[in-house]
């Protein structure tokens, strides 16, 4: 009779923190109030960026192309939501975007658009284009609460269910662990929580979509993914790839969604 109590409340809990994604209008499981996770997105990224290299846009191009990119991307987003009558979805995003010197082959975006491109992934980008492919990628992660998922899990399994708010009072280095984990952030700290093949063509997806709004040719990303599975050598994937399918299916789904990519794009001066 206990374990029926427990599994009907867990049960109710599950149903009443289902919540709807603007942009795909399906339900998912969200325990957490993304204004929390935007709150503690902006503590954790400046935290980030005072302990790891910066590089300036001042005086690096490559600091610059990444600024140039995220600001395009950031603003395909803006658009795409205000012709979809979503502007107000968008509510507590404080856009940022920076460069970090750091040989990883990573970049990822918490809630709030606070995003992070390491220089280890450019020379696998290797242009403007397959950059924003990733910046746009990632992006979606955020905006499909994706992140937000994952720590619902997280907190679920290794923290019992309780509370944001509790967690970070009770078990402070845990959740910040738990959060930096969930969005992609916590690959030097060896923690990953591995997103989902739904979730990662679901950003496969929209992130096509951004990059084509923000000017950039969609099809560069099949040549991204391309390099980046030959970025392994048969060896450990890279940060990057880690939590991501290396299956050629990948590049299939990203062929069929091109058709769609395209009838945004616009190249950049026309």
């Amino acid at each position: 009779m206990i374990r029926k109590i427990i599994a009907f409340l867990v049960l109710t809990v599950l149903i009443i923190a289902c919540s709807k994604n603007a942009l795909t209008g399906k339900k998912q499981l969200t325990l957490l109030p993304e204004t929390e996770l935007q709150s503690m997105a902006s503590t954790q990224y400046m935290q980030f960026l005072s302990s790891n290299k910066v590089v300036s846009t001042s005086n690096n191009r490559d600091a610059e192309m990444v600024k140039r990119v995220g600001d395009r991307i950031v603003k395909s987003v803006e658009n795409f939501y205000a012709d979809k009558g979503m502007a107000d979805k968008l509510a507590g995003f404080k856009w940022e975007t920076n460069l970090v010197d750091d040989k990883t082959v990573n970049a990822w975006c918490m809630p709030g658009g606070k995003i992070v491109v390491y220089t280890g992934i450019l020379p696998i980008t290797q242009n403007e284009a397959a950059l924003a492919a990733v910046m746009g990628h990632e992006v979606s992660h955020a905006l499909l609460q994706h992140g937000n998922q994952r720590m619902s899990q997280g907190l679920l399994q290794q923290l019992g269910g309780v509370a944001l708010s509790v967690a970070v009072a009770n078990k402070p280095q845990e959740t910040q662990n738990l959060f930096l984990g969930a969005y992609g952030a916590g690959s030097q700290l060896g923690i990953l929580l591995p997103f989902s093949r739904k979730h990662e063509l679901e950003a496969d997806r929209y992130g096509l979509i951004f990059t084509a709004m923000a000017g950039y040719n969609p099809q560069e990303a099949i040549g991204l993914w391309e390099r980046m599975e030959k970025a392994s050598n048969g060896q450990k994937p890279p940060e990057f790839l880690s939590t991501h399918p290396s299956e050629g299916h990948r590049i299939e789904q990203l062929k069929k969604y091109m058709p769609e990519a395209l009838q945004y794009y616009k190249p950049l001066g026309k």
